[in-house]
């Protein structure tokens, strides 16, 4: 109890003090505001010969690879260092933007009888969960901007046993026009989108193919065995 309160007395002084000179500009900073930045979901809708399921689909709520999971914009140099962009930051969260970009694009094929997110309270026939492996601006191959590069390892499952069917990868890289942090953003949007509507489609060949077998049997997407 005696260490707990040395330290909360300073911070009680440094409360007080902050209160006192609320009135003479002390709140006052000449530091440059904090930028976001969001990603828009892009899909392209469904084409005419892949025809709908009569099934719903719910989207997890992602996992993040280590140092992936915060609103950080994160990017990668030669000799594994890991930093980010100082000052600029997503609205949220990797996984809730992956989460909420995922739902938008499942939404936009018009494949699906419903697309729920993670906090729907209805059920669904399937469940889509997501890994977050790559959300990154790689300036590893020594170029002045970097590539961009998004990876998503998916599983999907009946939620009734929550029996899998298939496990794939989605992921997509572009490379940004510039190494300013706009350029930087376009090149994730577009990577993300690539990988999304990978995701998208991999999703929709999956369950159909579960519907044409007439069960979920487990397995890898393409037939090859776990």
């Amino acid at each position: 109890m005696k260490s707990q309160s040395a330290l909360l007395r300073p911070v009680a002084a440094v409360v007080l003090g902050l209160t006192a000179a609320g009135c003479s500009g002390l709140f006052h900073s000449g530091a440059r505001p904090e930028q976001v930045y969001f990603l828009r979901a892009s899909a392209a809708p469904r084409e005419a010969d892949r025809p709908a399921v009569e099934s719903s689909v719910r989207v997890g709520h992602p996992q993040a690879q280590p140092g992936l999971d915060s609103p950080r914009i994160v990017l990668v140099q030669s000799d594994r260092r890991m930093s980010f962009y100082t000052g600029s930051r997503w609205p949220a969260p990797v996984p809730a933007l992956v989460e909420t970009l995922a739902v938008e694009t499942l939404r936009a094929s018009g494949s699906w009888k419903s697309v729920e997110d993670s906090a729907s309270p209805f059920p669904s026939d399937y469940i889509l969960q997501i890994v977050v492996r790559r959300f990154e601006a790689d300036y590893t191959s020594g170029g002045a901007a970097p590539q961009v590069y998004v990876k998503l390892d998916c599983i999907i499952g009946r939620r009734e046993g929550r029996e899998v069917i298939a496990s794939f990868v989605a992921e997509g890289s572009s490379a940004a026009a510039r190494n300013r942090l706009g350029d930087v953003v376009a090149a994730f949007e577009s990577a993300a989108n690539a990988a999304l509507r990978s995701l998208s489609d991999q999703a929709l060949e999956v369950v159909q193919a579960a519907h044409r077998n007439g069960r979920a049997g487990t397995g890898m997407l393409g037939g090859q065995s776990p």
